[in-house]
């Protein structure tokens, strides 16, 4: 069996978390998930705290019970490592908003979450914070007989753009490597980097591709060392790959779940 890259230890927190600060803080959540609260402003983009169909390896930095108030619930797309209707659930009684593409606000709805649903290229606020819907390439459903009922469309899965006071964080969503756009943004100031070598991610090659567009900008791991999937390549990146390919490669950041990450701009030390 092939071996498996786990995240470090969980650091648990709690409300403190969610306080007003003078800053940005982005915690990883393991999956895909990470709680950002930019100057008291909150949001989790991708939250799976509980109810997800396969094992996993970590412990979750925090229970949905624990989250006092979030601002909003980002969401990239309908797959269940991503939008986690057991989550998103627990979590409606403190959550104002819900924001993602159309097809997945519907779907959301449908769930008894009042949503918002997004074209690419979209902008909405979630307090001081601005957010722009960005494209992504995960239509994998089209090449998997049986998969679902539906034809999926491009603009069914996004990435979001966020602007806040201290920094632009971008978080590209899971995406097949679209050169022409994710090569040829601006420079973030952090990025929720997905490394998985799978042919509907950016894959290896396509990932350090990114990363290596911006040779400036911290790199947050994550869709890694969560799941209990040896043989399932979307949740077995593995960080020591990254090191003799990533162009300055101390900006990579090997996050425990729940460890505080402070959001500079990218030409101060992370």
């Amino acid at each position: 069996m092939p071996q498996q890259a786990k995240a470090p230890p969980t650091q648990p927190f709690g409300a403190d978390a969610f306080a007003p600060s003078d800053d940005t803080i982005l915690r990883w959540l393991g999956m895909a998930g990470f709680l950002i609260n930019s100057r008291g402003t909150t949001m989790m983009i991708d939250p799976v705290l509980g109810g997800f169909d396969m094992p996993v390896m970590i412990e979750m930095p925090v229970a949905a019970a624990e989250v006092p108030h979030l601002d909003a619930v980002l969401v990239t797309h309908s797959d269940n490592d991503h939008y986690s209707v057991p989550t998103c659930r627990d979590l409606a009684k403190v959550t104002d908003a819900h924001q993602s593409t159309r097809y997945v606000a519907g779907l959301m709805t449908e769930h008894g979450l009042p949503a918002h649903g997004h074209d690419i290229g979209d902008h909405f606020t979630v307090g001081a914070v601005r957010v722009q819907v960005t494209p992504a390439d995960h239509a994998w459903q089209n090449e998997s007989p049986g998969a679902a009922t539906r034809v999926f469309r491009p603009e069914d899965a996004c990435g979001f753009w966020i602007t806040t006071p201290d920094g632009v964080i971008w978080a590209p969503g899971d995406s097949r490597l679209v050169p022409e756009h994710h090569l040829t943004r601006p420079a973030p100031d952090a990025l929720l980097f997905d490394f998985s070598d799978s042919d509907w991610h950016f894959g290896l090659a396509g990932a350090v591709r990114m990363a290596n567009a911006y040779p400036g900008t911290p790199l947050l791991l994550h869709h890694w060392g969560s799941v209990d999937a040896p043989d399932f390549p979307p949740f077995n990146g593995n960080p020591q790959d990254l090191y003799d390919l990533v162009e300055n490669p101390r900006r990579i950041h090997v996050l425990a779940p729940g460890r505080p990450y402070r959001l500079h701009h990218s030409s101060a030390p992370a």
